[in-house]
């Protein structure tokens, strides 16, 4: 009777000690996967469970220190295009890189939804495939005047050419067309400092 105690006990203790692995193997597991989430990744998570009727509304804040209510449409590598929710009547569309964001404002019902792992299909998107200098040289082959809010202020013109991490915009009055005569300045712009894109 004594040894069939001895070995409850013992199998107890077993079990307990193997639930206690299992767990701490678990959290271990969790934090790694936390670790490798990208702000990109959340962004993802939460634009997926948005829908027509209730769409992903996010509050960034730039490092200008600006605050921007948006709703994501498309999301790159590093950049997501996205309408701004403001008064007028007229949507207004943007592009954000991720590098310009200082952060997301989220409410408590956001956080656990956006630490979801998205499903791999194995091959990433195209979208989510284009850099941030993919989408400018698509501005600039369609000669589209564009508002650059950058670190040190504002410039609006058309961009002329786009390099590996800069750009080049010929600076004119907004609603002008881009003439030589009526181009003002030739500015080259590191992409370190662009901040919003309004095409």
């Amino acid at each position: 009777m004594r040894w069939d105690k001895l070995f409850d006990d013992l199998e107890s203790q077993l079990e307990n000690e193997i639930t206690a692995d299992d767990l701490e193997v678990d959290a271990e597991e969790e934090r790694l996967r936390l670790g490798r989430l990208s702000m990109r990744d959340r962004i993802v998570s939460l634009h997926a469970r948005g829908s027509e009727q209730s769409p992903l509304t996010l509050s960034v804040v730039l490092v200008t220190g600006t605050r921007l209510i948006i709703r994501p449409a498309i999301i790159g590598r590093d950049w997501m295009s996205a309408d701004l929710v403001d008064d007028s009547d007229r949507p207004a569309q943007c592009i954000v890189p991720f590098a310009a964001m200082a952060g997301i404002s989220l409410g408590s019902a956001h956080i656990t939804p956006s630490l979801a792992t998205m499903p791999s299909s194995g091959h990433p998107s195209l979208s989510q495939r284009l850099g941030l200098s993919y989408v400018l040289r698509d501005l600039c082959r369609r000669r589209r005047a564009v508002s650059l809010l950058l670190v040190a202020g504002e410039v609006h013109g058309t961009i002329d050419r786009v390099g590996r991490d800069h750009l080049d915009i010929a600076v004119h009055e907004r609603g002008a067309v881009r003439r030589e005569t009526a181009v003002a300045e030739y500015r080259l712009v590191p992409f370190a400092s662009l901040v919003l894109v309004r095409p």
